[in-house]
């Protein structure tokens, strides 16, 4: 009977266009803090559902439908229903600062999730979104990422200050929501001023965060 769940399983994964690893790096804020970004470990994804679980019914900034679908999405990579999906963190000292994720639709075209950010006013969210962008285009030497808004505050986070194209007529998954795209010929243009962080990652910044925990409070 075990040999049938396990062959019926294996079905049921879905097959991989093949990943490379992001490499971690560091950003410092203004805070005078140093955050980590780097991917999060499958043993890691049961922890960033539940600390987002709280914000899923928190209206304020739309706060309750982004944590609720990156729980479903975070769901489903850790049951292996979606195809190459990743999700990025930012940590402080071990505390999670913030979740970005998304997937790879084919070996050309990217797919953006979302974003959210838990310690608010030190720019989490946007070097967290740049942080993503980086590893569709040159990690994976993608060539397009779809990107869709959920917020007036991701509308002009991404929309505006990437100077994204419309792409109406291309479904996202996410649903009716407008889509838009960022080009490769975009990123190139932006990236110098969106994309920052030290590599490689200093070795007490990496230490420090290697054993991620729960915001003792979130506040949006």
């Amino acid at each position: 009977m075990g040999i049938i769940i396990d062959e019926m399983e294996g079905k049921l994964r879905p097959p991989s266009i093949g990943m490379k690893p992001y490499e971690a790096k560091v950003i410092p804020l203004i805070t005078g803090e140093d955050m980590l970004v780097r991917e999060v470990t499958y043993d890691e994804i049961p922890l960033l559902m539940e600390t987002i679980e709280p914000l899923m019914k928190q209206p304020k900034d739309f706060y309750d439908i982004v944590a609720s679908r990156i729980y479903a999405e975070l769901l489903g990579m850790y049951r292996y229903r979606v195809r190459d999906e990743y999700c990025f963190v930012g940590a402080i000292d071990g505390e999670i600062a913030g979740i970005v994720n998304g997937r790879l639709v084919n070996e050309k075209l990217g797919m953006s999730y979302h974003t959210i950010t838990l310690r608010r006013g030190v720019r989490v969210g946007a070097q967290l979104f740049a942080a993503k962008m980086e590893y569709h285009f040159d990690f994976m030497d993608q060539d397009e990422v779809l990107i869709v808004a959920e917020s007036p505050n991701g509308f002009k986070r991404w929309m505006i200050e990437y100077e994204l194209e419309p792409r109406f007529e291309c479904q996202h998954e996410l649903g009716g929501v407008p889509t838009y795209v960022l080009t490769r010929e975009l990123w190139e243009k932006h990236k110098a001023n969106k994309n920052v962080g030290i590599r490689p990652a200093f070795e007490d910044v990496v230490e420090a965060n290697k054993v991620l925990h729960k915001p003792a409070e979130i506040k949006v």
